[in-house]
């Protein structure tokens, strides 16, 4: 009897939009297949938030746009617009 488990992806993207370039990422595998770590990558998975939809993944959060406290427009701090995505994945015993 086949299971399914879930496959995460966070992707950090330059902007709000969906279609802007990917900044930062991570990927955590459920069904066990592939073990991923930070930095084990140079390379994004996908180019764009649009590119990791049209491959197949699903959109489950947005991120919550907040407009920058007064006098702070220009500090640094954390990545601020992160998208999370789901594929699920049979896995068989």
């Amino acid at each position: 009897m086949a299971k399914v488990r879930q496959k995460v992806l966070v992707l950090y993207l330059g902007n709000s939009a969906l279609d802007s370039n990917v900044k930062g990422w991570s990927l955590y595998d459920g069904t066990g297949r592939d073990h991923h770590t930070t930095g084990d990558s140079d390379t994004p998975p996908y180019k764009t938030g649009l590119a990791a939809l049209r491959d197949g993944w699903r959109v489950i959060q947005f991120p919550q746009l907040n407009p920058p406290y007064p006098n702070m427009e220009y500090t640094t701090s954390f990545q601020m617009y992160e998208f999370i995505f789901e594929q699920l994945e049979e896995i068989h015993d």
